[in-house]
């Protein structure tokens, strides 16, 4: 079983930045897809990026393209979030999730798919 724990959330200005990370405790990290969620109190959980095993695919929901960029580093065990231009609905539990499926594409945007989830991070924006 995969444990998955981030870091690297905290209060940040609009316009500020901020990198999750999201450290898996096994070794065949690398043939999991990754993905990046976020739910906000009261709210549905968002799809906000995936990357492939590889990292040769990447995807992004519409609300964060051009302004978040998922990586990852495979020798590392490791999954980031790197989030530019933050805005107070950026605000919100952010969490790292594992899938073993092999489909590519925005259909990675199903949360079904995740098998292996992470607690979470909170990230907090003020205006």
């Amino acid at each position: 079983q995969v444990q998955l724990v981030e870091s690297g959330g905290g209060l940040v200005q609009a316009g500020g930045s901020l990198r999750l990370s999201c450290a898996a405790s096994e070794r065949t990290f690398g043939s999991y897809a990754m993905g990046w969620f976020r739910q906000a109190p009261g709210k549905e959980r968002e799809f906000l990026a995936a990357i492939s095993r590889n990292s040769l695919g990447t995807y992004y929901a519409d609300s964060v393209k051009g302004r978040f960029t998922i990586s990852r580093d495979n020798a590392k065990n490791t999954v980031y979030l790197q989030m530019n231009s933050l805005r107070p609905e950026d605000t919100a539990a952010y969490f790292c999730a594992a899938s073993t499926t092999y489909l590519m594409g925005l259909v990675l945007q199903q949360s079904s798919l995740y098998r292996y989830w992470g607690q979470g991070t909170q990230v907090t924006v003020s205006s």
